[in-house]
């Protein structure tokens, strides 16, 4: 067996290696620590391992990055979590009076999973992915990312694949991280579109005027919306498909479609025909039924309870995928169209990489009394596939830098000019 294939039995091998020397630490502790500005930041975020056979570890908490490395190395915890920054250590909340142990800050975070759209995707269900519907997760980064900038002014977005079937975003501006309960459901309610459960057959209501930032998300699926939905996932290709999108309009509509429906050859050219029916001043009710049929079929499908609470886990960037082994990369939005989730990394890739290095450069690379222990593990993730994605986490790392400087710098100016 080649030995970069990933099989989910050579976890607890792989894993050993991973943390003692691939893991970014060093950045990931740089990230959570956000300059050291705040004290006890870190040493206050809760952290959560889950260990072999689903043995589930909460309430961890380090106060510094070494503390982290050694607990990690020494766990090998299978998938890794990150809440809140507390009050107090997450390690001592039992011996906390109570009540008086709360969940203070944490990033403002998204995430969304291909299984929410189950309904409006014909080539997958369940866990599984491909190339077709992963379009779904490029229209929900490329909304949602605009819409956290412009219409929040959130700078720092770190998007994150996660591993196997979906992505999620970490907005780490101070302003997100301050966030109430409230205030990060208010965020969550303006992103969310398509409403309602499986028995809800029509998700999606749009009234006039049509808002700003409605408008600009159809812009976005415009973009995408004849290549994913009527070419990849052939959404009107025959009569048990196009009842689910003809349930959708108006009924006079729908009668006048049917007919035409059945002479056309092509979900193209059906699409066409809903779009010129939909025009006729005797279907007025429908007047945006195509747009609320593309927002239905591609808007992204936000899981808002993860969004909402201050406390809520979420998987960490870097953690390890046990079904596929791939490693849960940041991502780089201006490669986003070109982004393949089964390009990523998986464990015993990174790990064989490591084990290809010639013995010489082994031998060198094997702490000695001159060399840090950072500085070697900095060199080993270099030599392999993670190199790329550990560059973009970096690249965040350093805008955040650079914006706290910044308001450092002017913080110190209006205090001098009092």
């Amino acid at each position: 067996m080649d030995l970069s294939e990933y099989d989910p039995a050579s976890l607890p091998d792989l894993l050993p290696l991973y943390y003692r020397r691939l893991f970014p630490f060093y950045q990931y502790y740089r990230w959570l620590n956000y300059g050291g500005v705040v004290k006890n930041y870190f040493p206050n975020r809760e952290f959560s391992f889950t260990l072999k056979d689903d043995i589930y570890v909460r309430y961890q908490s380090f106060n510094n990055m070494s503390e982290l490395e050694k607990e990690m190395q020494k766990m090998n915890p299978y998938k890794i979590d990150i809440g809140a920054v507390y009050s107090h250590k997450p390690s001592m909340h039992n011996s906390v009076k109570s009540g008086t142990f709360q969940a203070q800050e944490k990033e403002l975070v998204f995430d969304i999973d291909m299984t929410d759209y189950d309904d409006v995707r014909r080539c997958c269900s369940s866990a599984d992915i491909c190339n077709k519907c992963w379009t779904l997760m490029t229209i929900a980064i490329r909304i949602l990312d605009r819409a956290l900038d412009e219409d929040f002014g959130f700078q720092h977005r770190l998007w994150v694949y996660s591993g196997r079937r979906g992505v999620h975003c970490w907005v780490c501006d101070e302003s997100a991280r301050k966030l109430s309960q409230a205030e990060r459901s208010a965020v969550a309610e303006y992103l969310t579109v398509v409403k309602g459960g499986e028995e809800t057959i029509k998700k999606v209501h749009l009234s006039e005027p049509i808002h700003p930032f409605l408008k600009k998300s159809i812009k976005v699926v415009e973009r995408y919306f004849e290549q994913y939905a009527l070419v990849d996932q052939d959404i009107l290709e025959n009569k048990s498909c196009w009842d689910k999108v003809l349930a959708l309009i108006p009924d006079t509509a729908r009668e006048h479609l049917l007919p035409d429906f059945q002479k056309a050859r092509s979900s193209i050219e059906r699409w066409a025909k809903l779009k010129k029916a939909l025009q006729n001043p005797d279907h007025k009710k429908g007047a945006y039924s195509d747009k609320e049929i593309m927002l239905q079929y591609c808007y992204p499908r936000l899981d808002v309870n993860v969004s909402k609470g201050v406390n809520h886990l979420l998987k960490s960037p870097f953690s390890v995928h046990p079904k596929t082994g791939r490693i849960s990369v940041p991502m780089d939005l201006n490669k986003l169209d070109s982004f393949d989730p089964f390009a990523v990394p998986t464990i015993s890739l990174i790990c064989s990489e490591l084990d290809n290095v010639n013995t010489k450069e082994e031998d060198q690379s094997s702490p000695n009394e001159g060399e840090p222990e950072a500085k070697r593990r900095t060199r080993d993730y270099k030599r392999t596939s993670l190199a790329p994605y550990v560059k973009i986490f970096e690249q965040f790392l350093d805008q955040l830098d650079q914006s706290r400087k910044g308001q450092m710098l002017l913080k110190s100016d209006i205090k001098k000019e009092f």
